[in-house]
């Protein structure tokens, strides 16, 4: 597969499915993260960089079993709809080969890398939108999350029965995004009228809430978008107050999604899949530009407890066993690295013999935000941010020579720090603080 095809930029109208490849992971880790990411929807959800993905699909497709291969947890995967009732956490480190690159070149006491948190979730199932299975204790904890990694189930087996009593995976997906776009719905119908009440009211002086009557009109827009013509609402194309309004409302279908298609063993590795082309049909049409990304549960299981010597053994075993030239790839580097993305995170880093850590920020912040994720009087006392480019570092060897070839700037207040700056902030004092 080429490399141009394994990959697609946010945006483009085509979502090619890629496996892993040797290949592919390391221009993920080594090459994608330098690109500058083109013109993209406005961002949605909370300005933090404390962002969660939530694991989401119908019962028994594995999402317990992804979660527990993912994080190395002992989550219970049991065939039982509703086996996880009170959502799990954990924290996962994001894969960055210039993080590594930095721990071995400054081999610092402490090393930090960038983390991605990710939240277990209860299985949906139809009619959650009016109560059913979990029904509206199922939908708050989505409402928790700020994107979603949502699973669809390819695989058949006795032993593990489906919740609709077959396998349809553009089915199951349809089934999730209605339930969560009904659901929306009905909160916004309810939202309507409340704010059509407020827009109406008139001050003692006789004058009209110009403020609340803007938001009814922007409210009315949303619930249009997503009621009437049935959209999600991330697909919307919002102005800068609309946005405001949107993200105040906290809309499930405003979260980023990434499609996980959980596949058996051998489909997975001999990539012979008859369901993938239906599947990247239906999210080219109704959810372009979203990622779609195949996956073995059963083989992520496999190798979760294994030791990287084990683990490469296995693999090399399976490539004999099923007589393919390289051994298949885990996909769970790209599909941490897709959460982090989709969630418009990216990260900076410092460096010293100290430590080496990745700070997460959220794309587009600048450098007093990047610095108030160090310490929150980082950015109310920001005076400059020294910036060193990593691929300058890679390539001239020392700070030193960065700093004599003069790559490393000083910048301002509004810089917006990028992927993969080395950054020193210095601050100043806290106004009306005592020497």
């Amino acid at each position: 597969m080429l490399l141009s095809r394994a990959f697609r930029s946010v945006g483009e109208s085509t979502t090619p499915i890629a496996f892993p490849s040797r290949r592919s992971q390391w221009a993920r880790r080594c090459i994608r993260c330098y690109a500058v990411p083109p013109a993209e929807r406005p961002l949605l959800g909370r300005p933090s960089a404390n962002l969660k993905m939530g694991i989401l699909g119908l019962p028994n497709i594995g999402k317990s079993s992804f979660f527990n291969a993912l994080t190395g947890s002992a989550v219970p995967a049991e065939n039982f709809p509703f086996c996880t009732i009170n959502p799990s956490t954990s924290q996962v480190a994001v894969p960055d080969a210039r993080f590594d690159w930095l721990v071995d070149f400054y081999k610092p006491a402490s090393k930090i890398p960038a983390y991605l948190t990710v939240i277990d979730i209860a299985g949906l199932v139809k009619g959650a939108s009016d109560g059913e299975g979990l029904g509206n204790a199922f939908l708050s904890n989505i409402s928790a999350v700020d994107g979603l990694f949502h699973l669809c189930r390819a695989y058949t087996s006795p032993d593990i029965v489906h919740v609709e009593g077959r396998i349809d995976p553009v089915d199951d997906l349809m089934i999730i995004h209605e339930e969560l776009r009904l659901k929306d719905a009905d909160f916004l119908t309810r939202q309507l009228e409340v704010k059509k009440k407020e827009s109406g009211r008139v001050s003692k002086g006789g004058a009209i809430d110009q403020r609340k009557r803007d938001e009814y009109e922007i409210l009315r827009k949303i619930h249009d978008w997503v009621v009437v013509q049935q959209k999600e609402a991330r697909y919307g194309d919002w102005t800068a107050e609309e946005v405001d309004v949107l993200n105040a409302l906290h809309l499930l279908t405003a979260k980023p999604v990434v499609y996980l298609v959980n596949l058996s063993e051998e489909d997975y590795i001999l990539k012979n899949i008859p369901c993938l082309p239906k599947i990247q049909a239906y999210i080219d049409e109704y959810h372009p530009g979203d990622k779609v990304i195949p996956y073995s549960g059963e083989l992520e299981t496999a190798i979760a407890s294994l030791t990287p010597s084990e683990r490469d053994l296995h693999m090399q075993t399976l490539a004999e066993i099923y007589e393919i030239s390289e051994p298949p790839m885990s996909a769970l580097p790209d599909i941490i690295l897709a959460g982090y993305e989709a969630l418009r995170l990216t990260n900076f880093f410092t460096g010293g013999p100290d430590e080496v850590r990745a700070w997460t920020i959220r794309r587009g912040s600048k450098a007093p935000q990047a610095a108030g994720v160090i310490h929150s009087d980082f950015e109310k006392t920001f005076a400059s941010a020294e910036v060193m480019k990593f691929t300058d570092l890679q390539e001239l060897g020392s700070e030193e020579a960065v700093k004599s070839a003069g790559r490393c700037v000083r910048q301002g207040k509004d810089y917006v720090v990028e992927s993969g700056d080395i950054c020193h902030f210095k601050a100043g004092k806290i106004a009306g603080a005592k020497n």
